[in-house]
């Protein structure tokens, strides 16, 4: 009678998938141990230098000015209100960028596509140019060339006696209201967002008596300089300029390839039904093709905010130049400082991103 052998249990290391977790179990240690020697390393070379580390040094005196705060700052200030100096001017050049690139670059690409052969020659020579010249040189050319050589506050090109450009900047009348004119405007952005269109007209019907019948603080020229207002120092407008130029051209190449990704067949049937060109672009092209231009669109939002952090290359009093740059010169807090500076960026990219895959979700065709 034949012995019949019993099948053995292979080994566990032949099982793919056990093989597997061990593979990326010794990976995981292997990169937590290299990144626990690097911040050890880190340690031992900053107290061998008699660098103190911690946090503590957000509450010391920080000692110099800044040229433009959003709120209360002097030499006085601590580092900690530097770094909130930082990151309101970094939010505010990002979130004005945002907003100018995105109309520009709309108005750009859809021009691009006009029938006019000089309207859509001059959309394409304005996408070839802008895109293709590196960043920084457009800062250096809008900060450097333009209006560093606009005249003195004296010889101010004045816009009908209520703003004026100058060297030291641009100075625009400031309504005085009884609450801040920003929460207004934040208010008017969210009933945009969450209301339907009469909701959100109705509002700026009511919001927008009040800056019209409320008194404004016009600059007046007092001396050597204005006085008065609301001013827009030169490095803003150049930076801001830049950004929303060079990141247009993207934009408009995006918005292009949206619109020529909408089936041709939409406007033969928006045609067939007698409307406008202008109103088949706005209510059934340009719907359509933001499902396509949304998820390149987000890509190009945060290079501009990182792209922002070239400010400290003329001066503009960002985070990077105010916090990463100044507050780290001076107490030489490095990790610290650039960990705080790294996980800024990270915490505007993400929100960014989750923004605007909540805009691409609510755009999204939904099937019945």
């Amino acid at each position: 009678m034949a012995v019949v052998p019993v099948p053995t249990k292979p080994p566990f290391w032949h099982d793919p998938r056990i093989r597997a977790l061990i593979f990326q179990i010794i990976i995981l240690v292997a990169v937590f141990a290299f990144f626990f020697y690097i911040f050890g390393n880190a340690l031992h070379n900053l107290e061998k230098r008699g660098i103190s580390t911690g946090f503590d040094f957000l509450s010391t005196e920080a000692g110099f000015g800044i040229i433009q705060t959003l709120i209360e700052y002097n030499e006085s200030s601590t580092y900690g209100h530097t770094f909130v100096v930082g990151l309101l001017n970094t939010i505010l050049v990002s979130a004005l960028g945002i907003a100018f690139a995105t109309l520009l670059g709309f108005i750009i690409g859809i021009a691009r596509l006009s029938h006019n052969w000089l309207v859509a020659k001059l959309a394409a020579a304005y996408i070839e140019i802008f895109r293709n010249i590196p960043l920084l040189l457009q800062i250096f050319f809008w900060y450097f060339v333009v209006l560093r050589a606009l005249p003195s506050p004296r010889q101010s090109w004045a816009f009908g006696d209520l703003a004026f450009l100058n060297i030291r900047g641009l100075y625009l009348p400031l309504p005085e209201l009884e609450f801040s004119f920003i929460w207004v405007a934040f208010f008017l952005v969210l009933v945009f967002v969450w209301a339907k269109r009469p909701v959100f007209y109705f509002a700026l019907l009511l919001v927008l008596p009040l800056f019209w019948l409320a008194p404004w603080d016009v600059p007046q020229l007092k001396g050597f300089n204005f006085q008065g207002g609301i001013t827009v120092i030169p490095e803003l407008m150049a930076l801001l300029i830049a950004l929303s130029i060079y990141t247009a051209a993207f934009i408009a190449e995006i918005v292009r390839s949206g619109i020529q990704g909408v089936n041709y067949g939409q406007t033969e049937a928006a045609q067939a039904l007698g409307l406008r060109q202008s109103h088949t672009l706005r209510l059934v092209i340009i719907p359509q093709a933001m499902r396509i231009i949304i998820p390149p669109l987000t890509s190009q939002y945060l290079n501009l905010t990182k792209n922002s952090s070239l400010a400290t290359a003329i001066g503009y009093p960002d985070l990077v130049a105010v916090f990463a740059g100044t507050t780290l010169n001076q107490t030489g807090q490095a990790v610290e400082v650039i960990a705080m500076t790294m996980a800024v960026y990270l915490t505007l990219s993400l929100s960014i991103s989750l923004l605007m895959n909540w805009y691409n979700r609510k755009m999204m065709l939904v099937e019945r």
